[in-house]
């Protein structure tokens, strides 16, 4: 956060505005990359603040791309960023960005905060974010505002996409093969961290399932037959968990 803190102190007349926690999502979800030359890209230009925000946090050699649909914001780009004009629904334009300038470490959807543009947006560049990568979405509180296609429990809001994405990375285990069935997406995913009005996505590739570790007497045993168990029932007697004395 002392990053965030001091930047904000010193901006121009670009303005940068967000959340105050935001600032410490960032650093938990991107601090991993500072000073690693990433690339990042960023959806939202607005009046630019956040260009020299991020130039400053990721350092020398990080590949910076900022997009957004109005052309003016081209006025915005600086040395050694780059900005992109073009719609974040429209899938030619994001397969453009990934091809062009991924894959990326770290992606930021702050744009047009609608449901259909950051579902769009997750599902065309997500397949552009590399192994290890975060995916973040954030202002996800719209989901819960009819006036940008969300609501309560709205199936068509990011939020709701946001909790499927949790189903799909734990189909591994799926003991209901017929309403549930195994999602290639598992294969993909490590962990989904919700935070106040924040959505981030860990990429982490693996070909195998996940391993069950048993050890005892120093022999350890690894084993991924609970996988393919079916009808499993309770370890425990009557279904209850041991009495702790």
């Amino acid at each position: 956060m002392s990053y965030f803190a001091e930047y904000l102190k010193r901006t121009d007349a670009r303005a940068v505005s967000k959340w105050l926690h935001y600032f410490e999502v960032y650093g938990r979800e991107f601090g991993r990359f500072r000073g690693r030359a990433p690339r990042f890209l960023e959806i939202g230009i607005w009046n630019g603040g956040s260009i020299p925000m991020w130039k400053g946090y990721f350092g020398t050699g990080a590949h910076l791309v900022f997009a957004d649909i109005d052309p003016a914001c081209r006025k915005h780009a600086e040395p050694e960023t780059f900005v992109e004009i073009g719609d974040q629904s429209d899938p030619a334009f994001l397969a453009r960005l990934g091809e062009t300038h991924g894959p990326f470490d770290a992606i930021l959807d702050d744009g047009g905060h609608f449901m259909h543009q950051q579902i769009t947006s997750f599902e065309h560049l997500w397949p552009h974010l590399r192994d290890g990568g975060v995916y973040m979405v954030e202002d996800t509180h719209t989901s819960y505002w009819p006036g940008f296609g969300g609501g309560y429990r709205e199936p068509a809001s990011f939020i709701e996409f946001a909790k499927g994405l949790i189903d799909r990375m734990h189909s591994w285990y799926t003991d209901q093969d017929a309403i549930f069935p195994f999602d290639e997406m598992a294969r993909q995913m490590r962990g989904i961290r919700f935070y106040d009005s924040i959505v981030a996505v860990e990429k982490h590739l693996r070909a195998d399932p996940p391993t069950q570790v048993t050890a005892a007497n120093g022999q350890v045993r690894l084993s991924r037959r609970p996988l393919a168990v079916r009808g499993r029932k309770s370890a425990f007697p009557m279904g209850l968990p041991p009495k702790r004395s």
